[in-house]
């Protein structure tokens, strides 16, 4: 999103960090709040992008891997992938199951499975990486497109939400010293949307939503459970590449000038993140700028450098927002009605 064609942010941003590296980098020496090493973790959405990343770089760290997917061949390379990366090769393990998160009652099945693998013993981190975006205008586009989206954006990670927390934390369930951590993959776009994305924001919007929620709840029983949720941008993937064939124009125009980042240093900033402990984690300065403004009263990860950028953000959009919705008006004088604009076929992931 091209939020910050303006150059007054650019300049205070600036200022800002300088100022803040001194309180930042106090972080960067903290203790890894999340060791992965002889850990057994699930990761939804392992066959290709983040999660492939993700999948070979928690085993580059010595975690055993369950990766999860719709597709068995996909799944076979990934897994052979983070298998010849693995930290050490003679005792980690890997698996793959193949599923659709997007169906209902999946997620009680495939744990059952997964911890029958992992030798009856609970699993130590699940990630929700699944997800697919398929741009398009809201009132245009079929309401069984957002359907679609909110079945697996959504419910894909609220149903394995459920269903593992209920294991976790069930009445019976130890109370250990290390943590479990569920892991949710929501968007920038739950910060901030644009022109386009009313197919695809509401289930992400909704994701942040619930990992707020669980915050709190997850704070009442004895068991310890982390929760955290990830907000990338653009990832120059296999599900990126699709996204462009139903993006409408003004989309595209209004990102012009965002980053797009590889899988790889996406799945690495996460990593960093959950190894600072961090609950709201963003993979690159947009993000972290999308979050500052609009933290409402999501749990922050530094008292101080989010409260003091928050308040700086909303400078910020004074001169940003007009500008996004002077193009979007422009456009519109342009090209006249959205149902007689040049589209392309919806193509499903």
């Amino acid at each position: 999103m091209d939020v910050f064609s303006q150059p007054t942010w650019i300049a205070i941003s600036a200022g800002l960090i300088v100022l803040l590296f001194a309180v930042t980098m106090g972080g960067a020496w903290s203790k890894n709040q999340m060791p992965v090493e002889g850990k057994t973790i699930l990761i939804t959405g392992a066959s290709e992008g983040m999660g492939r990343s993700a999948a070979r770089q928690l085993a580059e760290k010595g975690a055993n891997v369950i990766l999860v997917s719709r597709s068995a061949n996909k799944l076979q390379e990934a897994m052979a992938e983070a298998k010849a990366a693995a930290r050490n090769p003679q005792t980690q393990r890997f698996h793959y199951i193949s599923v659709d998160v997007s169906k209902p009652d999946y997620a009680g099945p495939l744990l059952t499975e997964a911890i029958a693998w992992n030798d009856g013993k609970p699993l130590d981190v699940v990630w929700c990486v699944a997800g697919k975006s398929t741009p398009d205008f809201w009132v245009e586009a079929p309401l069984s497109v957002s359907r679609e989206h909110m079945d697996l954006n959504f419910w894909g990670s609220a149903e394995m939400a459920h269903a593992v927390l209920r294991l976790w934390c069930a009445p019976d369930a130890p109370v250990v010293p290390e943590p479990k951590h569920l892991i949710f993959t929501s968007s920038v776009v739950a910060f901030f949307t644009i022109i386009g994305y009313g197919t695809y924001t509401p289930a992400k919007a909704a994701l942040r939503g619930l990992a707020d929620t669980l915050a709190q709840e997850l704070e009442i029983y004895p068991q310890k459970v982390k929760l955290h949720i990830v907000y990338p941008g653009s990832i120059s993937s296999p599900g990126f590449e699709r996204e462009n064939k139903t993006k409408p124009e003004i989309t595209s125009i209004l990102e012009e000038s965002d980053p797009v980042q590889t899988p790889d240093v996406v799945a690495a900033a996460a990593i960093r993140g959950l190894e600072k402990g961090h609950y709201s984690i963003t993979v690159a300065f947009l993000g972290s700028v999308l979050r500052w403004g609009s933290l409402g009263g999501s749990p922050r990860n530094n008292w101080v450098v989010d409260t003091f950028m928050s308040w700086i953000i909303t400078v910020v959009w004074i001169f940003a927002l007009p500008d996004i919705y002077s193009k979007i008006r422009k456009y519109g004088k342009k090209n006249g009605h959205p149902s007689n604009y040049r589209r392309k076929d919806i193509h499903e992931s």
